[in-house]
């Protein structure tokens, strides 16, 4: 099969190969991908992956081998899954790491759906009832952002969306978005839920809006500076403020299945900024460095 591998040898950081072809054990199924979605972290750490292992972790495509020793998809479903080493013709994840795709979801858009669908839906469930609540979200002109963006909105939230510049603000509003500001200074009122995708001084400055009893969620470090808190900026008088971190991609099957669901419902937006065959990846990905790419980037394995 072809397939998409770490080659820390050549500039690009990446190669196109031939490799045998995946056997699923136990607990486990075969994809055939037809679509893949490339994270921005995929691209700025592809020096973190031993050369020659399969990149990227979000895929849909056709089971062509199913469960062999008990329930999940069969030959032929339609799913979206989350795993290793997703960016190759055929793919083997966990049975409890996909979701069948229902009739009426274009199978190219849930592709771009898993890492950021996952991060925005299970920091947001995490933070307790939405309705009335303040949510802050940094980045969010990004894949995270504006996911987060739609799942806050239909939570009842009051949702405030920053971003860089105006440009990257665009479609935000459509997206439900109740403010889109520019950079953090414009953010005056305390809210109660941050989703912090920049780290550095932006985490510093979310920490400071934090109204009390609020939770800040840690989920992106895009800026890669430090975050130095001023002293004492950590007590403040009343409920205690929650600082958080998110790493929990543990069996994500169901949460897959119910971001299909929103997106054939139309009820969640896939966050599309750049779409091509994956023979242009790099192409794809100078144009996500440079931060030319709103959204996330959908690969046709073509």
């Amino acid at each position: 099969m072809r397939a998409i591998v770490a080659a820390p040898d050549t500039r690009a950081g990446f190669r196109v190969t031939d490799l045998p072809d995946p056997t699923p054990g136990p607990g486990q199924v075969l994809v055939e991908v037809r679509h893949v979605g490339v994270n921005a972290g995929e691209i700025r750490h592809l020096d973190v992956w031993p050369a020659g292992a399969v990149l990227g972790h979000d895929a849909a495509g056709h089971v062509v081998r199913g469960g062999i020793d008990g329930p999940g998809p069969r030959e032929g479903d339609r799913v979206v899954a989350f795993g290793p080493g997703a960016w190759a013709r055929l793919a083997v994840f966990d049975v409890d790491s996909v979701a069948v795709v229902p009739a009426a979801a274009d199978l190219a858009e849930l592709a771009v759906l898993p890492t950021v669908g996952l991060t925005a839906l299970r920091t947001l469930r995490t933070s307790g009832p939405l309705l009335g609540r303040k949510v802050l979200i940094t980045g969010a002109s990004g894949g995270v952002g504006r996911v987060a963006v739609q799942l806050a909105r239909h939570g009842g939230a009051y949702v405030v969306a920053v971003v860089g510049s105006p440009a990257r603000g665009a479609g935000l509003a459509d997206l439900g978005a109740d403010e889109v500001v520019v950079g953090l200074d414009a953010v005056t009122d305390p809210v109660d839920v941050v989703l912090e995708t920049v780290g550095g001084a932006h985490l510093v400055a979310a920490w400071g809006l934090l109204a009390p009893g609020g939770v800040l969620h840690s989920i992106g470090w895009a800026s890669g500076e430090p975050a130095v808190l001023p002293v004492n900026s950590t007590f403040t008088p009343g409920a205690a403020r929650t600082l958080r971190s998110f790493g929990d991609a543990s069996a994500p099957g169901s949460d897959l299945g119910l971001l299909a669901d929103l997106v054939a419902r139309g009820a969640l937006r896939a966050p599309i900024g750049w779409r091509g065959s994956w023979q242009r990846l790099g192409e794809a990905a100078d144009a996500l460095r440079e931060r030319r790419v709103a959204g996330k980037i959908l690969l046709d394995l073509d």
